[in-house]
């Protein structure tokens, strides 16, 4: 069983290589941006209320955030294991989950942190608002991102440092390339996860 975090800034490639990792190791990956916007998509109570956030390029509030996330990791797809992207990001939603995963007798047992320069993270991602239309990717949005992100979700990087399970990747290159990083990277880092 691999229950796994995938962190890095807004544009790194979490959600591709989210995607790509699950399959390797036969996981769910678990996005709370998709979950956010599938919400806003179907105009759901907590969709309306997360796009307020989204838009503004703020992180959607952690009461809202955190039974979300209760939610779906006692669904019967993430007992076998998982794959968190996008989640926790602030260190008040790490002490949350130590607490779901506590109730279970379980915790993390690895934590990849995707790396990007913020020069290369802006191109990207105003590169993809063209391609997709979104809302929430204009240059000065992409920004406060980044630097809530630098603010707030570094401390969390920092928290998992300290427990040993943090293992950082670099997240620029081919799409192909990065995931034989990754997947170098468990091997090495969590050789009994790959």
């Amino acid at each position: 069983m691999t229950r796994m975090l995938l962190i890095g800034p807004p544009g790194s490639g979490k959600g591709t290589q989210a995607e790509r990792i699950s399959d390797r190791l036969g996981i769910v990956a678990i996005s709370t941006g998709d979950i956010f916007r599938f919400n806003v998509k179907e105009q759901t109570p907590l969709g309306i209320e997360a796009k307020k956030y989204i838009d503004a390029g703020d992180f959607v509030p952690d009461s809202v955030t955190n039974s979300m996330v209760r939610d779906r990791l006692a669904q019967d797809d993430a007992r076998e294991g998982f794959l968190l992207d996008g989640y926790p990001r602030t260190v008040a939603q790490v002490e949350y989950l130590d607490d779901i995963l506590a109730e279970t007798g379980l915790q993390l047992d690895v934590v990849l942190q995707l790396t990007a320069d913020d020069e290369e993270l802006v191109h990207r991602l105003l590169g993809r608002a063209k391609e997709t239309g979104r809302s929430d990717d204009n240059e000065g949005v992409i920004r406060h991102r980044l630097e809530l992100y630098h603010t707030q979700t570094e401390a969390v990087v920092s928290r998992y440092d300290e427990r040993g399970i943090l293992t950082k990747v670099d997240g620029i290159g081919a799409i192909d390339e990065v995931t034989e990083r990754v997947l170098a990277a468990i091997k090495n880092g969590a050789a009994d996860l790959a």
